[in-house]
Formats: structure tokens, sequence, C-alpha cells
């Protein structure tokens, strides 16, 4: 009976970079993915923070910090994007494990590049949707917008938890 170890072997040696690369195309993905995620929920955020703070500048009132809070919120989903990364690359220095999981380690990156990306994204779209609520509406319901904020990033949290735990764990070398 071969064992995955065994599998992964012969994976290694019969074409097995071309399984790696694939399996760390996945690691890349991830990030790459959830980063972009970040930066366009952050650049939609902030097109509506300076929009209002416009505003504000030009009917002389202070400007509100609190569109920080809510432009900056997306940039989460790129941390957990990366947790899950350093904790399957710790398989780098195993290829036979990353040629047996090849699939498994690319739809894990492509999963958790797109649950991040749209995380981040999403949490953007409904920060800017809160910075112009917060403009027009005399800075009311700032709580209620970190809330509905929060429920999106929990979105990105699932992904990066559940994702996260389906990750091959490295060998313990008995010694």
């Amino acid at each position: 009976m071969t064992t995955l170890t065994q599998f992964g072997s012969i994976l290694a040696a019969e074409g097995g970079m071309t399984w790696s690369y694939l399996g760390q195309l996945g690691m890349v993905l991830m990030l790459g993915l959830g980063a972009l995620g970040s930066a366009v929920g952050i650049g939609v955020a902030g097109q509506a923070a300076a929009g209002a703070w416009a505003k504000e500048g030009k009917t002389g009132k202070t400007l509100s910090f609190t569109y920080i809070i809510l432009l900056g919120m997306p940039i989460s989903q790129t941390l957990y994007a990366m947790i899950v990364m350093n904790k399957a690359g710790q398989l780098l220095e195993h290829p036979e494990i990353i040629a047996a999981n090849a699939g498994l380690l690319l739809g894990i990156g492509i999963a958790t590049g797109l649950g991040e990306m749209l995380s981040a994204w999403m949490q953007g779209l409904v920060g800017a949707a809160g910075i112009r609520a917060l403009s027009e509406g005399e800075g009311k319901g700032f709580a209620f917008l970190l809330i509905a904020m929060g429920i999106v990033e929990t979105v990105g949290i699932f992904a990066m938890v559940f994702l996260m735990g389906m990750v091959p764990n490295v060998p313990v070398v008995a010694g």
C-alpha cells in the first residue's frame, strides 16, 4: 500500500516540479488576490472620504477623522490571506507534500484569495456608503456603520479560519 508520502515522492520524481508550481501558485494567489481586494476597498472608501472632506472644507467644518477608520478597515483581509499563506508556506520545505497536495493547495489559494478579495472590496463599498451617510447625516450612525463593516469583515475571518484548517500538516520527524 502506497502512503501519501510515497505518493508525493513519486509525483515529485515524475514531473513533480509542475505539481509543486501549482501548489506554490496557490500560495501566491491567496496573498495577491487578498491584497487586490484590500486595495480596491480602500480606494473606493478613500474616494468617498476625499469627497466628504472636500464638502466639509468648503463649508468651513472641521474635517472628520472617523472616515479614516472606515476607509482603513479593508486592509485586514490582506493580513488574513498572509496568515493562511504563511501556514501553507511551511510546506515549501517538503516538496513531496506540495506535489501530493498541489490541487488542494491551489484550491485553498484561490478560495482564500477570492474570499478575502471580495470581503475587502465589499467592506470598502460599505465604508464608502458609510462615509457618505456620516457626511450627510452630521456624523450620526457611526456605531451602526462599524457593526455593518464588522459583519462583512466576518466573511474574511471565516475564509481565513476555515481554509487554514484545510492546509496539510507538516509531518513531525521522530527523533
